[in-house]
């Protein structure tokens, strides 16, 4: 193995801790705090009923009004299926928001995954960070990124799309033409990496002021052709 080989091995080991240990402890305080607010339930419930039977219907609406805001924290929390999947796209979501980048995200994995899913979260985190670094780009208005993840048989299917400043990219290859730096670039070779050791079908489009990556992951023991019948994606 070739010195280059080496460090890229050890920046990927880095970049994939740092995915476990941030993501994965973001969203189990996030499973913590809905067990949290299952558990106290029955205390709001009888609060409200003391409340009821004081006649104090101005201290009803006060408690209702505390408990929509911290039922709204909870609410916002992406659920997949899959405990790492959560993870990643949560804390991602939250970062979007945060820099004004709208999000609709519509993802379910019923099953258990036959893959790493340290692969899933290379390849959603790489996709999530590449559409808000080209959002940002664009006025807070006209920031979008919509996902959409499902199991398509035994594949799963991964299909990210946002808005770019720019009506459509020119190809170069597997890939299009980018104004980024090469931390872009090496998180488009991570991803196609990913995709390909997987035995994956990987497809890009951009179109329209949009920039659209599609992915079919195979469930490793029950491998059917993974370029076969790509769903459009919602």
């Amino acid at each position: 193995m070739s010195i280059f080989s080496r460090r890229t091995d050890k920046k990927i080991a880095a970049y994939q801790r740092e995915l476990i240990e941030t993501h994965y402890t973001e969203v189990d305080n996030m499973y913590r705090q809905i067990r949290s607010w299952r558990h106290d339930y029955r205390s709001h419930i009888q609060t409200m009923k003391a409340y009821a039977a004081a006649g104090d219907l101005e201290a009803i609406r006060s408690y209702l009004d505390g408990l929509e805001t911290d039922l709204a924290t909870v609410d916002t929390v992406i659920r997949t299926g899959n405990k790492m999947t959560d993870a990643i796209l949560n804390s991602k979501i939250s970062l979007a928001r945060s820099k004004d980048i709208s999000v609709t995200a519509d993802a379910s994995i019923p099953v258990a995954l036959g893959f790493s899913e340290i692969d899933l979260c290379v390849i959603i985190g790489n996709l999530f960070d590449n559409a808000i670094e080209a959002s940002l780009s664009l006025p807070p208005e006209k920031r979008m990124i919509r996902i959409y993840m499902d199991m398509k048989g035994t594949q799963l299917y991964i299909s990210f799309t946002n808005l770019t400043a720019n009506s459509k990219l020119p190809r170069i290859g597997r890939g299009f033409a980018s104004t980024k730096g090469k931390n872009h670039g090496f998180g488009l070779r991570r991803i196609d990496s990913v995709v390909d050791r997987l035995g994956g079908y990987l497809n890009r489009a951009s179109e329209d002021g949009a920039f659209t990556t599609e992915i079919l992951l195979p469930d490793p023991g029950c491998i059917s052709s993974p370029r076969e019948n790509v769903p459009s994606p919602k």
